[in-house]
């Protein structure tokens, strides 16, 4: 008797099975190897399309503060430490008119904001060619900042000693007076 090459009922239904299995077994497998990614920080997601406004959904610009230096509250304090020299070391020597660019590094110590109605004035000694009040550089509390004169050595030989100090909106003298010591020479 001759044996029939044409597969039965039975062995095609096992080979479907068998093939369902592998396949269910290479997707499970597939599945718990997968790891997935997350989206970097700030990422921009292609599928997102960021929503378009009319002319009339624009919003309007933030108006811009025309007061540089917020306000200090009603109770501060003003306060001013001398840090260091930053030019012209005392008993630095000059010709006589000759022009000094004299700077400072001090810190607003105290509590208030130091704004436009702050001033220095000269204390003690010649004004070496500058104005006996000025503007004080505005400077928020804790802040160093550098104070800067353009000054002129005066005519006279000699030692010459030139103080400026703080003054409040009130009108009050606060902090370290800030001064040059400079040494004119004979001609």
């Amino acid at each position: 008797m001759k044996k029939s090459t044409r597969p039965t009922t039975v062995s095609v239904l096992r080979f479907s099975r068998i093939l369902l299995a592998a396949v269910v077994l290479v997707i499970t497998s597939a599945g718990c190897s997968f790891t997935p990614t997350r989206p970097a920080p700030n990422a921009v997601n292609p599928a997102f399309i960021p929503p378009t406004f009319s002319p009339t959904q624009i919003p309007s610009p933030t108006p811009v503060p025309t007061e540089v230096m917020p306000t200090s509250s009603p109770n501060c304090v003003n306060a001013l430490t001398y840090l260091e020299d930053i030019t012209v070391p005392d008993g630095s020597a000059f010709a006589p008119a000759e022009k000094i660019d004299k700077q400072w590094r001090v810190e607003n110590s105290g509590t208030c904001n130091w704004g436009k109605n702050y001033t220095l004035r000269l204390i003690a000694g010649p004004e070496m060619g500058n104005p006996v009040e000025q503007a004080l550089y505005p400077a928020r509390s804790g802040s160093q900042v550098i104070i800067q004169l353009n000054l002129v050595a005066p005519a006279q030989a000699g030692n010459h000693r030139s103080a400026w100090q703080a003054y409040s909106p009130q009108g009050e003298p606060f902090g370290d007076p800030i001064y040059i010591d400079i040494v004119v020479e004979e001609p």
